[in-house]
């Protein structure tokens, strides 16, 4: 089992796209011949590698990831880069302050690490503030947050906030649940079968979650602040006019290389 020619074979026969990587992955994380086996297989039935590695990569960071915990996609890394360069054009004027960041619906923070990572590297400083329905989200969040001093809640979206939040929110980063219902079925298996339904379910159009976040998002928002969700690209316009009810000035940002869509909303 430790011929990595064999490991390969195994991973690409199971539909591992990047077979060879994730081979040199598991041998490297593995402490024995057993336990390598013992992950190969569970890799194999298909649960998320980011589980069996106890990580994942995003935007060029070591996330933490436990079992049951949303593992972060790539696509949305679009997301905090967008969110990124809002908060950064709005200080090329005006005295220095420290961004206000919230990452709903965290899973394992990772949107929230990365924004406060990049925003320092800028010269920004960060106050960041976390929060996940799912305890073991929030848990695993808070081994990724606690060391840049975040604060991080379990609950149903806005509803563990601390008040102090209200109106003073730059980037609300809305990392929502946005696969239809029926679709769940579909799903890749490691996605189906190993993350927590609530983060992956967005109701019967997939834009459930993201009607409650425009609907409470003007409370929280700074004015000039705004908030960031990714959708499907055929969800967009369903997505805009929802923030546009709400209150906020939509737009829709896309980048084909990652197949990502992020709709905006600010709050004037």
């Amino acid at each position: 089992m430790t011929d990595p020619e064999t490991l390969v074979a195994r991973l690409r026969a199971a539909g591992c796209v990047f077979a060879e990587e994730e081979a040199a992955l598991l041998i490297a994380a593995a402490a024995s011949s057993a336990d390598l086996e013992s992950m190969v297989a569970q890799r194999v039935s298909g649960q998320p590698l980011e589980h069996l590695l106890g990580w994942a990569e995003f935007r060029g960071l070591r996330v933490a990831v436990t079992p049951g915990v949303f593992v972060p996609r790539q696509r949305t890394g679009y997301l905090v880069e967008q969110a990124v360069e809002q908060a950064r054009s709005g200080r090329r004027s005006g005295p220095p302050r420290d961004c206000v960041v919230l990452d709903m619906c965290c899973g394992c923070g990772a949107l929230g690490l990365a924004a406060a990572t990049e925003l320092h590297a800028a010269g920004i400083g960060v106050e960041l503030t976390a929060a996940d329905l799912e305890p073991a989200a929030a848990a695993c969040a808070r081994t990724n947050l606690t060391p840049l001093g975040a604060s991080v809640y379990c609950g149903d979206l806005f509803a563990p906030l601390p008040p102090r939040l209200a109106g003073r929110v730059e980037l609300l980063l809305a990392n929502t649940p946005y696969v239809p219902t029926e679709a769940i079925a579909h799903m890749p298996p490691e996605a189906r079968d190993h993350e927590p339904r609530t983060a992956l379910d967005g109701g019967a159009d997939g834009l459930d979650l993201i009607r409650r976040v425009a609907a409470a998002a003007g409370h929280w928002l700074a004015p000039g602040g705004g908030v960031f969700v990714e959708t499907g690209a055929e969800q967009a316009a369903v997505a805009v006019k929802i923030l546009a009810a709400h209150g906020l000035t939509p737009s829709v940002r896309e980048s084909e290389d990652l197949g990502a869509t992020v709709v905006c909303g600010i709050r004037p």
